[in-house]
């Protein structure tokens, strides 16, 4: 059978099936539920990933249940507490952040939509998904109540915990799998796969939209993308990938990102395949030697803090708003202008 006899889709269903998602489900679910897209297509491919139409809208249904059930909507915090204390255990979707208490030697769990705060974690959770630890991620847990008079930790208990993400990928069926498509096919597929849909777009512009997944694949790749509002330039980094995170608004710290003197951990960038901020404008250390540092980094993979070389393999990805066309730009100041000053030199770009 030659490559082209098939479309895209059907190829994508006879090579890699189970594992195949239509967007437009994703978009169904996105409009009730303010979660990651790759949080809703977890869920998709675990009971939508055929082609039996009929199949398809019973998975919609049991997918919508769940994040009906289980997803905590912020301003239903209180209701979900109480139907936790009242069944006694209670399954829900919600992004996790642990920190360490160090006066009590624990960890403790953060329930960002829950509103929740001092759970206690396992460090056997902690070290099989160090995530938990920088920037959080989102997870299916269940959740049980036990209140004990007098005593401190919170009557939550986290029972099961299971970050909401693929599972190990298996590279050569991938690599057997890419030996059916052309070139062209396979461009596309990737396109869709970031929910956008290439028949509508030219091939030098299809390539243009590839090239921001490659801080996702590449080790220490350094990106900048300027272009108009609302042209999609962070979503690829908030919501394709569970391995990636967007700091918004550009404020950090050195601790944050890189170093943290007093834990000794490393930051963001250690952690995370691709660290991208979402205006670039904003950008700001409240440390002097933050954007030296970022430069180290950028330059070698590698910083020095206190007597310490650290060494990273984070993409560093930088997306801003211009709001003048590109040969206005250039005519009044320099295509890196929504950069702050102290940002702008030849060392740094």
């Amino acid at each position: 059978m030659e490559k082209e006899d098939l479309s895209i889709d059907a190829l994508l269903n006879l090579h890699f099936a189970g594992r195949v998602v239509r967007k437009d489900l994703t978009k169904l679910l996105k409009e009730g539920a303010n979660v990651p897209v790759y949080v809703l297509e977890y869920l998709l491919g675990m009971y939508c990933a055929v082609e039996d139409e009929g199949v398809i809208q019973e998975g919609l249904k049991t997918v919508k249940q769940i994040l009906s059930d289980n997803y905590v909507r912020p301003d239903e915090a209180e209701k979900v507490k109480s139907k936790i204390k009242e069944i006694g255990s209670y399954k829900i979707i919600d992004k996790v952040t642990v920190k360490l208490n160090e006066k009590r030697d624990i960890y403790e769990a953060i329930l960002s939509n829950l509103g929740v705060k001092g759970l206690a974690v396992s460090s056997d959770i902690v070290k099989r998904y160090e995530k938990l630890l920088v920037g959080g991620i989102w997870c299916i847990l269940n959740l049980q109540y036990y209140y004990e008079e007098g005593s401190k930790d919170s009557p939550f208990l986290i029972s099961e915990l299971k970050p909401i993400q693929m599972p190990n990928l298996d590279m050569n069926s991938i690599f057997e799998g890419r030996k059916k498509f052309t070139e062209d096919q396979w461009l596309d597929m990737m396109l869709r796969s970031t929910g956008l849909e290439p028949t509508v777009f030219e091939k030098r512009v299809k390539w243009h939209f590839l090239a921001r997944l490659i801080p996702l694949v590449e080790n220490n790749y350094n990106l900048c993308e300027l272009g108009p509002r609302g042209t999609g330039k962070s979503h690829i980094y908030k919501e394709i990938s569970p391995n990636s995170i967007l700091v918004s608004g550009g404020q950090t710290t050195v601790a944050n990102l890189f170093y943290n003197m007093s834990s000794r951990k490393v930051g963001l960038v250690g952690v995370w395949d691709t660290v991208a901020f979402d205006e670039v404008a904003g950008i700001h250390f409240k440390d002097k030697d933050g954007v030296q540092i970022m430069k180290d980094f950028m330059a070698s993979g590698s910083f020095s803090r206190g007597r310490d070389i650290v060494n990273a393999n984070a993409a560093m990805v930088f997306v801003g708003n211009i709001n003048q066309s590109v040969d206005t730009l250039v005519k009044t100041s320099h295509l890196f202008a929504p950069f702050p000053e102290e940002m702008i030199d030849s060392e740094f770009f």
